[in-house]
């Protein structure tokens, strides 16, 4: 006999959950009984032993209509069956399943502005993807993800369908079809309640702006509920930094036009009344220190209050009491507002905490760097008192190795002490191999190809390697560089070069008709001491043999260099050399200094000559992304034991890097036979120049643009040659980008000074340098 087991308890819980179960209801309720065997009908693709492990009823149990009612809800909730049925045949209960059908594929159509591997991602993070169960209701969740993945992009009007395909082996196929539509483009951005302050200057401190020339970039006419919160809150601080303390947003309305096209933004805002500073008082318990730390306060008393100063003032006094030891130091300001005066009396709450210990300097996530490699790099040490400049310190060192996308410093209270902690260092390390084939073109140069190889942390020991191949027109080098930042366990850093290189001036290689060229090849090492943080000194010593080959066309100066040194000269050259770095990066600076300055002396062996090289640089922010550059250098060289500056040593000006505008190494002195440019022993460039970001992409430091003046010239032995005839000046404007394949500088010069023989270049370019 068999019976078809159901309640009305079961049926009425099951349709109340929505599961749409078919099962047909007996009229009777069936009697306990123990079950004897369990069988399971209607699997093609789940395995048995997957539907026991969810099934609540074993053999030997005692069968009951509440246990087949558990049995149907559980095998419901696995989402593997579109129906459940049980029965039962004499002791034996039958499990009657229809699975639902399994997702074979998902694949999308209409798609333009996102990538299709993405959106299989963000379908995945919300549990659909091939290989599970066909869930309606899941599919539903992935088409809203679509919709929510849409919208932040300003896509508002568009759609998205679910095509359902069955295939073979009880699968489907999953198609979403999507109708884009435009993209809703914030057509305007107001203000309400402004008086202080205009429209445009606030909307300036915004990244939300309306459509202009370079939105297809930034994209920052599309709305983001993300960076709209930003904005209100860089608003917000632009009042509160101008002493306005009762500002406050009251409102912000986001409508968008019936065709989902226009977006419009209102804001409404209270300024209230600025507010000045009446008297700047501490309290708490200051160490004695009152009038080293009153110091470090930026804000005075008569000046309009500032958010920022006062944050800053707060900061530079933790960080202060963390030099001492105070490693959990708080530092509240409480203001004392007087509405009717307009003023504020500020109370700085001075709490110190207790001193504490560095117990130990826990180093993890460095799984291929070696232990010692981080470590040499902290300047908090173990069983110190804790320094929070020292510790700061630590962690740009660890940044600056460049072996790590991340770098986190953390400082945990030892259990069981009250005056130790634990310093953990977590790094994530990132692959420091390269191997770089580029094709390239420079303005002057022609086609440039260009290879390298190169492991910045060879087997984890911190040490570099490259090999580096450049196939310029006017110069080709081939050249291999070792650098152990460690040489010593005192930080001494030793940098070995080998290096063959052929350089052909451009003038005399246009004529195509020429073999003139100088080859030069040698090996030098140099070892760098570090004086400071800052600073360090650097000796070297290498040997080089440089080949000069003429011909006809060569210019006479080196036709007569040639007839009374030789086309072959060797040089032992030692070198000398200091240099300080404190920017705040070295690739898109906007404060601190730079200066070098290099000596080289061709000793008795070789060639004897002398050069000296200085080199300054100094950055000043004055406004909000504006950056005034300074760039001075100056070379200087001589020939010793009665002989002339080696003619291969010469300096060379003008072009981009030098004085812009002049075609590059063409100013100073001249053959007097070809007018072609030598170059000289004599060499000044200086450089102003002013950057900004390019207008409609905020602040974007990695594009922007800049005006400069330069000046600069080269001088020579009087002898063959004309030409110098003092400085030359050129101003103008450009572009520089930090693109995927390196700083990209785009310059448009016009001469200042003009003489008879000077040769111009309006437009150049280069990739990777700062001036």
């Amino acid at each position: 006999m068999t019976a078809s087991i159901t309640t009305a308890r079961v049926a009425r819980a099951l349709t109340l959950a929505g599961l749409g179960i078919g099962v047909t209801a007996s009229a009777h309720a069936t009697e306990p009984f123990v079950v004897k065997d369990i069988r399971i009908d209607g699997l093609s693709r789940i395995e048995p032993g997957t539907v026991f492990a969810y099934l609540p009823i074993k053999q030997g149990d005692t069968f009951t209509d509440d246990k087949a009612s558990d049995a149907i809800r559980a095998l419901y909730a696995t989402g593997f069956f579109s129906d459940v049925r049980i029965a039962v045949e004499g002791g034996t209960v039958v499990v009657q399943v229809q699975e639902r059908p399994a997702i074979g594929t998902i694949d999308f159509a209409g798609i333009h502005e996102f990538d299709k591997d993405n959106l299989t991602k963000a379908l995945k993070a919300v549990g659909l993807s091939p290989g599970l169960s066909y869930d309606k209701a899941l599919v539903d969740k992935a088409e809203q993800e679509l919709k929510r993945q849409y919208l932040t992009r300003g896509y508002y009007a568009a759609e998205v369908t679910t095509t359902v395909t069955p295939i073979d082996r009880n699968r489907v196929g999953l198609l979403f079809s999507v109708i884009e539509g435009p993209s809703a483009k914030i057509r305007q951005v107001n203000f309400i309640g402004t008086h202080a302050f205009s429209e445009g200057t606030l909307r300036d401190e915004m990244q939300l702006s309306t459509p202009n020339w370079f939105s297809w970039y930034t994209k920052n006419d599309l709305y983001s509920k993300e960076k709209l919160t930003g904005d209100l809150e860089n608003v917000r601080s632009y009042y509160l930094d101008r002493g306005y303390l009762e500002f406050n947003i009251d409102s912000t309305q986001v409508s968008l036009s019936p065709d989902k096209k226009d977006m419009y933004l209102t804001v409404a805002v209270h300024e209230g009344q600025p507010y000045t500073i009446s008297s700047i008082n501490f309290a708490g318990n200051l160490l004695d220190r009152e009038p080293e730390l009153r110091k470090l306060v930026t804000i005075k008393p008569g000046q309009r209050f500032s958010a920022q100063k006062l944050k800053d003032t707060t900061k530079a006094i933790v960080d202060r009491l963390g030099e001492y030891g105070y490693a959990f130091a708080t530092v509240n300001a409480e203001p004392q507002i007087d509405q009717a005066h307009h003023t504020v009396a500020l109370t700085l709450q001075v709490d110190p905490s207790r001193r504490v210990y560095v117990r130990q300097v826990n180093i993890t996530g460095n799984t291929r760097t070696r232990d010692e490699v981080i470590r040499r790099e902290m300047r908090q040490l173990e069983s110190s008192w804790f320094d929070s400049n020292r510790l700061a310190l630590s962690k740009d060192r660890v940044n600056r190795l460049g072996y790590f996308t991340d770098v986190q410093v953390t400082t945990v209270p030892v259990e069981g002490t009250q005056d130790e902690v634990d310093v953990d260092v977590a790094v994530t390390e990132k692959p420091t191999g390269t191997i770089s084939l580029g094709v390239g073109y420079g303005s002057g140069e022609g086609p440039i190809i260009s290879a390298g190889v190169s492991q910045d942390n060879v087997f984890g020991s911190g040490n570099s390697l490259s090999l580096n191949v450049n196939t310029a027109t006017t110069y080709r080098t081939l050249s291999v560089t070792e650098v152990d930042p460690y040489f010593t366990v005192d930080g001494i850093k030793r940098i070995t070069d080998v290096y063959y290189r052929t350089t052909e001036p451009l003038y005399y290689s246009s004529t195509n008709d020429t073999s003139f060229r100088i080859i030069s090849y040698g090996a030098d090492t140099k070892f760098g001491i570090p004086f400071s943080e800052t600073d360090m000194v650097y000796f070297g010593l290498g040997i080089e043999q440089d080949r000069l080959d003429v011909d006809s066309t060569t210019p006479q100066t080196y036709i007569d260099y040639v007839n009374d040194f030789g086309r072959v000269s060797n040089t032992v050259p030692f070198t000398i050399g200091w240099s300080r770095d404190n920017r705040d990066s070295a690739l898109v600076p906007s404060r601190g200094y730079f200066a070098q300055a290099n000596a080289e002396y061709g000793t008795p062996i070789g060639t004897e000559y002398y050069k000296a090289d200085v080199q300054s640089q100094y950055y000043y922010s004055f406004a909000r992304g504006f950056v005034l550059g300074l760039n001075l250098q100056a070379g200087y060289g001589n020939g010793l034991g009665g002989k002339p500056y080696p003619i291969f040593k010469n300096y060379y000006a003008g072009g981009i890097g030098s004085v812009r505008g002049y075609e590059p190494s063409s100013l100073g002195p001249r053959d007097a036979s070809t007018n072609d440019p030598i170059g000289g022993s004599k060499m000044v460039v200086g450089n102003i120049e002013l950057t900004f970001p390019l207008p409609g992409t905020g602040y974007d430091r990695t594009l922007r643009v800049f005006t400069f003046v330069d000046g600069g010239n080269v001088w020579g032995t009087e002898g063959n040659s004309t030409g110098a005839n003092g400085l030359r000046y050129s101003y103008g404007a450009g572009l520089e980008w930090i693109s995927p394949i390196g700083p990209l500088k785009l310059d448009l010069g016009f001469p200042i000074v003009k003489h008879a023989g000077d040769q111009y270049q309006k437009f150049q370019f280069q990739i990777g340098t700062s001036f």
